[in-house]
C-alpha cells in the first residue's frame, strides 16, 4: 500500500482551512447568543441599540443592531445562515472575507439608517442577506465553475429568503435590511470580482499571449535597429 505524501498534505491544509473558516463565524454565533441570554438573566432589552432610521438616536446601531435580537427564535433563525453563509465567504473567499464581512455589516447598517421605516431595526439578517447576495453573485460573475456551484448551492438552501425582502409575510420583520442587505451584496460581488479567487484559464490563453509577446518584441527589436 502507498501513501500519496501531496494528498496527506492537501487534506491537512484543507481541514485546517475549513475549520478556521467554520470558527470565525461560531465564535460571533456564540457571543450573539451571550447577548440573548444576559438579556433574559438581567430582565432587559438592548433594543435602543438597534438602528432607528434618520435619527442621530439610531446611528449606532449600524455598528450594534446585529448584536441584538427580539428573542430565541429571532436569533435561531438567523444562526444557521450565519454559520453556514459565513463559513462559505470564509473559505472560498478567505483573500477578501473580512472586507467583504465588514463592508456588508457597514454598507447595510447605512443603508437601512437612511431608508429604513420609523422603527428600531434589529438583527444580523442585513449581514445574513447581504453574505448570500454576494456569494450568489459573486459565482456568476466570476464564471469560475467552483463558485459557479456555491452559487446554486445559495439558492437552494435559501432561495426563499427572496420573499423575506418584501414587505407581505409579517411588519414586525425588516424587510428593509433583506432588501438592502441583499443589494450591498451585489454591489461588493461587482466591486470586488477582479480579488479573490478567479477562474484559471485554458492553456491555449496563455500559449496565445506568448507568441504575441514574441511578436511585440520582434517589431520592438526591429524599430530599434531601424533607428
Amino acid at each position: 500500500m502507498s501513501i500519496n505524501l501531496d494528498d496527506k498534505t492537501t487534506g491537512r491544509l484543507f481541514r485546517k482551512k475549513l475549520l478556521l473558516s467554520m470558527l470565525i463565524p461560531l465564535v460571533f454565533i456564540i457571543l450573539l447568543w451571550l447577548i440573548l441570554f444576559l438579556e433574559a438573566q438581567l430582565d432587559m432589552s438592548l433594543y435602543y441599540l438597534g438602528i432607528y432610521p434618520l435619527k442621530t438616536k439610531g446611528l449606532m446601531g449600524i455598528i450594534t443592531s446585529p448584536f441584538i435580537h427580539s428573542d430565541a427564535e429571532h436569533l435561531f433563525n438567523n444562526t444557521i445562515p450565519l454559520f453556514v453563509l459565513g463559513t462559505a465567504v470564509f473559505y472560498f473567499y478567505s483573500d477578501i472575507a473580512f472586507r467583504i464581512t465588514g463592508w456588508s455589516w457597514l454598507l447595510s447598517g447605512i443603508f437601512v439608517w437612511i431608508a429604513g421605516r420609523e422603527a428600531w431595526h434589529i438583527g444580523a439578517s442585513g449581514l445574513v442577506y447581504s453574505i448570500a447576495s454576494f456569494l450568489f453573485f459573486s459565482g456568476i460573475i466570476r464564471k469560475y465553475f467552483r463558485l459557479m456551484a456555491l452559487s446554486l448551492l445559495v439558492v437552494f438552501l435559501y432561495g426563499s429568503m427572496v420573499w423575506g425582502m418584501f414587505p407581505l409575510i409579517d411588519i414586525h420583520v425588516s424587510w428593509e435590511s433583506h432588501m438592502l442587505g441583499a443589494g450591498v451584496g451585489l454591489i461588493l460581488a461587482v466591486l470586488y470580482r477582479k480579488q479573490g479567487p478567479q477562474r484559471k484559464l485554458p492553456e491555449w490563453y496563455y500559449d496565445e499571449e506568448s507568441e504575441d509577446d514574441d511578436i511585440d518584441d520582434y517589431y520592438l527589436t526591429d524599430n530599434i535597429k531601424n533607428h
